[in-house]
């Protein structure tokens, strides 16, 4: 048997949210200030909140991103075209996920990804985003996202946006999003808010919550915003350069934020998702972030009971992208047991509809990339396995026994 015979999860599936998402569904009494997509041009993930666009392309034009062809991809006029011309609405995704032979997905957004990236109206003034205003946004989203997941909701499940800019309201809408609409992840940006860290106390009533609800809490970046950090280092103006490095780099951050500052510590069952920041630079930067446990650790953690590396092994999952054929040294260092597999439909970086293609291809042990795919996911979002699709796509529904 086999990688196709098992079940295929995406740790990390995207839509591509219509432009106006928010202009129909955030509260009336911020309508007046909906973010709003700046055009249904293929893949444009830019959005306006308040003043500012994100995400923050500089001299990039967006048509230019994906208009390079090469390999598979010169068999067609656009790999997307389909679903562009269906709206990228739920039965696209869904037909997607038979192209590419994945039985299950949890979604991520686009737009969403950098539509809560300002920062709030307390540190930086009228331009930033007040809490109750970015919490609006977050639960906007979240209505929008369970109408489309709802298309098939045994194959795609949300995962629900909370706005750390307000931390009362991440904690109700992380509960309304996972009791009321069945969502089985919460999703952060790794740029801070006021400068906080994520190991800061003030974000201790939401990991609780998260914590309590059993669902992971997943960190996605994405590209430039007005975050702090800036993970692109605001030096770079091509993407060539700066995206190499923006996601790792935001990921890395979250991974010493929570397994050095504590966070972990203070909640041991809480499970996180580190996503779309491949997973090859893991050996290096805990087996660094180790050596200055031991080094410093003494009087500046003397609230941790292990390494960083052991509550990173004991907690988070993450992803490892189709082409990284790297991801052999992670697995010679940590193993397999906490690494989650990505397709990365529909962006630009992604191999689709050969994504699994690819992912077949790696260096690593086929029993490994089994795992990987299907039951390390499961044991992340606690979503059951079951068989979706076969070669040919998706398997047929089953006749009901006669009676």
């Amino acid at each position: 048997m086999g990688l196709r015979d098992h079940v295929i999860a995406d740790s990390d599936l995207h839509v591509m949210e219509p432009p106006d998402l928010w202009q129909r569904h955030i509260a009336p009494e911020y309508a007046h200030a909906a973010p709003i997509g700046l055009s249904e041009m293929t893949r444009d993930m830019r959005v306006r909140v308040k003043n500012h666009t994100m995400l923050r392309l500089g001299a990039v034009r967006p048509q230019h991103i994906d208009g390079r062809k090469t390999g598979w991809r010169e068999e067609h006029e656009s790999v997307y075209a389909e679903s562009e011309a269906a709206g990228w609405d739920a039965a696209s995704q869904l037909k997607a996920m038979d192209e590419e032979g994945l039985d299950l997905a949890v979604m991520f957004p686009s737009r969403g990804l950098f539509v809560l990236g300002l920062d709030s109206s307390e540190h930086i003034g009228a331009d930033g985003l007040e809490p109750a205003y970015a919490s609006a946004i977050a639960r906007a989203y979240n209505d929008w996202l369970a109408e489309f997941c709802a298309y098939d909701p045994d194959r795609m499940f949300g995962a629900a946006m909370v706005a750390p800019h307000d931390v009362d309201g991440a904690v109700l809408e992380a509960r309304r999003a996972v009791e009321e609409l069945g969502f089985k992840a919460v999703f952060l940006s790794p740029g801070c808010v006021n400068r906080r860290p994520w190991h800061h106390p003030a974000y201790d009533p939401l990991w609780a919550e998260i914590q309590r609800l059993d669902v992971p809490i997943t960190f996605h970046g994405g590209g430039q915003t007005y975050l702090t950090p800036d993970f692109s280092l605001g030096v770079f103006d091509k993407l060539m350069m700066w995206h190499v490095f923006n996601q790792p780099l935001a990921i890395q951050f979250v991974t010493v934020s929570l397994c050095g500052g504590g966070v972990l510590e203070r909640f041991p069952n809480l499970r996180v998702g580190l996503l779309e920041g491949n997973c090859s630079w893991a050996p290096w930067l805990l087996d660094r972030l180790d050596e200055h446990y031991e080094w410093v650790g003494w009087y500046e953690a003397t609230d941790l009971t292990m390494k960083p590396s052991e509550y990173f092994l004991r907690q988070c999952f993450i992803g490892v992208e189709a082409e990284e054929a790297t991801a052999a040294h992670y697995l010679d260092w940590f193993g397999d047991d906490n690494v989650v597999f990505s397709t990365d439909y529909p962006h630009g970086d992604s191999q689709y509809p050969h994504s699994v293609d690819a992912y077949e291809k790696l260096p690593l042990p086929l029993e490994s990339k089994i795992k990987i795919a299907g039951p390390n996911w499961e044991r992340l979002y606690k979503i059951p396995l079951v068989k979706k699709t076969n070669a040919r796509g998706a398997l047929p529904p089953v006749d009901p026994p006669e009676s």
